[in-house]
């Protein structure tokens, strides 16, 4: 009971510290608008033919109405912003610690783990937030929201950002500096947004980024959230299974990923990230 009350108050500052950085929220606003209504709209007419070549001239005029490039980008978009929130917010331990509060709270008797698990279970809060809150530009890109889609959404976006937090928990568990740590973030979640399908479809890809797109988990977090969106756009059952074969979902070694593989994937990786997080805090000086 000691320990979950510890997780709890830790989890509580850090939504509280978001709740009251007014900038943070409303500038996590400016990048799903650049490449919402900028990006995607700029690169609509080339990209509009995204469901040539199926063969079946119903399904290639039903797909190509309902699936233009700023639709297709939306899913990932919300990805995006839901994923780097997760994974920057390691960064709050990178200032606890230059402030000396982390110190404060490791002498303090609870466990690391309680301290590991309270701020990756804050960040994974703040990543679904930062997410939903996407979800307020759909009506002005033609994309429908219904309360099932939303209920559908919360937990794979849940496991999705509790993955990328405890990544961004295990880095920031050893950097001594917020600069350092912000060099790193930089580093890592552009390659992983660009290599994850979340901005152009998985198809004639050259072999090596085939290969990392396959291997990157942020591809995995994507997927469902895009198959749930577009299903909630009311394509048919007979147009959703050939999504996969124009770029739109994910194939390894010739098997379509559904959404349980996907999440399958994406809770094997977040275990192994927060089993290291744990050990990481564990071993803290």
């Amino acid at each position: 009971m000691h320990t979950l009350r510890a997780i709890y108050i830790i989890w509580y500052r850090e939504i509280l510290r978001y709740w009251r950085d007014k900038p943070r929220i409303i500038s996590s606003f400016a990048r799903p608008l650049l490449f919402l209504f900028v990006f995607g709209s700029g690169l609509s007419p080339a990209m509009g033919g995204l469901a040539r070549g199926l063969g079946s001239g119903r399904l290639e005029v039903a797909l190509g109405e309902a699936i233009d490039y700023t639709k297709f980008i939306f899913p990932g978009v919300i990805g995006m912003n839901m994923l780097i929130a997760s994974l920057m917010s390691g960064i709050s331990i990178v200032w606890d610690r230059e402030f000396g509060f982390l110190k404060e709270v490791l002498v303090a008797p609870i466990s690391r783990a309680a301290v590991a698990l309270g701020k990756t279970l804050g960040g994974s809060t703040i990543g679904v937030i930062q997410g939903l809150l996407i979800l307020l530009f759909a009506p002005f890109i033609g994309v429908s929201v219904t309360p099932t889609m939303v209920v559908q959404l919360i937990p794979l976006m849940l496991l999705a950002s509790f993955a990328m937090t405890s990544l961004g928990v295990l880095i920031a568990a050893r950097m001594r500096t917020v600069e350092s740590f912000g060099m790193i973030m930089n580093l890592l979640t552009m390659p992983l947004i660009f290599i994850s399908g979340a901005l152009f479809p998985m198809r004639d890809l050259p072999g090596w980024m085939d290969f990392l797109v396959k291997i990157n988990p942020v591809t995995y977090a994507i997927d469902p959230l895009r198959q749930v969106i577009f299903r909630a756009q009311g394509l048919p059952e007979a147009a959703l299974a050939q999504l996969p074969h124009i770029g739109l979902g994910v194939v390894v070694f010739g098997h379509t990923m559904t959404i349980a593989h996907d999440m399958a994937v994406i809770a094997a990786f977040g275990a192994a990230m927060i089993v290291l997080a744990v050990r990481m805090f564990s071993i803290q000086d």
